[in-house]
């Protein structure tokens, strides 16, 4: 079994009321726009880090993370990516990952929005945890956390924060 926490789009912020809620997970993956090298380096410090550029993140971060993981674990194919889209509404690049690698579970941030979809046409469940950070146009602050096993996800979680700005 494994214990995840699911972030997106800190945008250079990873605060106390985000690290509480991940506290308990094993590892943290991090669907992109981590903001700098320096809020990467602060999670991975905390946690197990993998992890995503995304659009924002500048060469400090393309450097050490990629545009796409694939992640196999406990029977299931995981797909992350930035700009991924919905079902439907797939961005062109994150289709083709898609189509190429067939995975259980497709992980995608870039939108603030939090979302947790069954894709019937592609089998799959589409998870965006939201962003966590408070740069955007979202109300609120949001991250995920559930269990990896037998091939299933399992008690999804979600954490929810205000955008204070301190």
């Amino acid at each position: 079994m494994a214990y995840i926490g699911l972030i997106s789009d800190t945008h250079c912020h990873f605060d106390d009321k985000v690290r509480k809620f991940l506290e308990p997970v094993d590892t943290i993956w991090h669907a992109g726009d981590f903001g700098n090298a320096d809020t990467a380096a602060r999670i991975a410090t905390f946690k197990p880090l993998t992890g995503v550029y995304g659009n924002c993140d500048g060469q400090d971060v393309r450097i050490d993370y990629p545009v796409a993981q694939i992640i196999e674990l406990q029977g299931l194919k995981i797909l992350m990516t930035h700009i991924g889209g919905y079902p439907g509404r797939y961005d062109w690049r994150a289709l083709q990952l898609i189509e190429a690698h067939r995975p259980d579970v497709f992980i995608c941030g870039h939108s603030h929005i939090l979302k947790v979809v069954n894709d019937r046409h592609y089998d799959m469940m589409v998870l965006n945890p939201g962003a966590c950070g408070l740069q955007g146009f979202h109300l609120v602050r949001t991250a995920l956390r559930f269990r990896i096993e037998e091939g299933k996800l399992k008690d999804m979680e979600v954490g929810e924060w205000p955008k204070e700005y301190e």
